[in-house]
């Protein structure tokens, strides 16, 4: 699959841009805060419905815009889709396919991507949130029944954690709280589907992740992932430098379930007396491991960032096994400039076969010769030629348009 035509309007600082693009590698270069990235956000934003910079859909609203609006024209085969999304600052978003209203949700179906940005070295350094997120990501653009399955984890788990605080403010002892038991097995039942979920998923990417890191670091390397799972007693939201080993397992559907109903008496004091869940998919997290250790905490800068690109590639390795639709886009957002000459001739080998690839550069020198085939430049919200605009007239769809 790829895109050939990205339209644009009041998108993040663009009142308006046509681009066309072309399959194979196409690079935006520009100096810093011109609006590359913005090209490429909006790509992601088609398969994700969300930004890898921002939390909110308000900030890719042009300052002083009512809504923006981004529209791609897909290709994959013979077969070609018009795809659409509306975002408003003061009413739902709304979406198309086609020029049929679907609902924006709907919209990860058709287009699938993966992005790699700087950002993304958070994925070995940060949080877990952080990476439990990507695992997440991922789940949903390889089963999108999954967004209703955390969805409804989450609403669970907010309604819990409700009933926790009332009950510490009210100094209810743990025999009085029969309506936690009800939560409880909604919550067991909803988190052992979405564990057991990422357990396949993680599966799934760690040979691809261990490939990924020797092609682009060498042979001599070796990267590994696990799950820490809160149920088995992991806790690293609360001890980031524990023991890297604990809650590390395989578990089958069943142990799964009795290991979730476990971990719930287990601390069920302590969650009365901090009112907060304590064990479940919101508190696990990926163990990413460089040669036998933690790379959170031994990994270099370099070593990091090769990791994180590992993750990526493996998820559209993964992706380009699975889709219906072909490759997803990958797209790369100012990362050659982070990598010295021998790994950038070496990403540069790993994606070059994939159907489409999207990059941006503040450096043309940056990425190496193969991936600037086709390249646009990018000055302050236009794309230009020659330093001359050669877009930036007409809306990409009036407002009216999208139902």
């Amino acid at each position: 699959m790829i895109v050939s035509h990205l339209s644009l309007t009041d998108f993040r600082n663009y009142e308006s841009a046509e681009v066309e693009l072309s399959a194979g590698p196409n690079l935006f270069v520009g100096s810093n805060g011109q609006g590359k990235t913005n090209l490429v956000e909006s790509i992601g934003y088609l398969s994700t419905l969300g930004s890898h910079r921002v939390s909110s859909d308000q900030a890719l609203i042009r300052h002083g815009a009512e809504r923006a609006i981004v529209r791609a024209r897909l290709e994959h085969g013979d077969r070609q889709l018009l795809v659409e999304v509306q975002l408003n600052r003061s009413s739902a978003n709304r979406a198309q396919v086609n020029r049929v209203a679907v609902k924006p949700r709907e919209l990860p179906r058709y287009v699938t991507s993966v992005l790699f940005a700087p950002e993304d070295l958070a994925l070995v350094r940060g949080e877990p949130s952080t990476r439990r997120r990507f695992l997440d990501l991922l789940l949903v653009q390889l089963s999108p029944r999954f967004a209703g399955v955390i969805a409804d984890y989450e609403r669970v788990l907010r309604q819990r954690n409700t009933l926790l605080k009332t009950a510490r403010g009210a100094r209810i002892t743990d025999g009085r709280l029969s309506t936690l038991d009800l939560w409880d097995e909604r919550l067991v039942d909803l988190g052992s589907e979405i564990i057991e979920g990422r357990q396949q998923l993680v599966e799934r990417l760690r040979p691809h992740v261990t490939e990924a890191y020797q092609r682009i670091a060498g042979a001599s390397h070796r990267a590994e992932l696990a799950l820490q799972l809160s149920i088995l007693g992991a806790q690293p939201d609360d001890d980031a430098m524990g023991d890297d080993d604990a809650g590390v397992a395989m578990l089958s559907t069943g142990e799964i379930v009795e290991g979730f109903r476990t971990g719930l008496a287990r601390v069920r004091r302590a969650e009365l007396d901090r009112g907060l869940t304590l064990v479940g998919p919101h508190r696990d997290d990926l163990l990413l491991v460089l040669n036998g250790l933690p790379a959170r905490g031994y990994a270099s800068h370099g070593e990091s960032w090769s990791f994180a690109l590992a993750l990526k590639l493996a998820s559209a390795a993964v992706l380009r096994a699975d889709s219906a639709l072909g490759d997803p886009i990958v797209i790369l957002d100012d990362v050659f400039a982070e990598l010295d000459e021998a790994r950038r001739q070496q990403l540069a080998a790993a994606i070059g076969d994939y159907e489409q690839v999207l990059i941006t550069a503040a450096v043309f020198g940056d990425v190496p010769a193969p991936l600037a085939a086709h390249t646009v430049r990018i000055r302050a919200g236009m794309i230009v030629e020659d330093d001359h605009p050669i877009s930036g007239g007409t809306s990409a769809i009036e407002p009216g348009e999208v139902p």
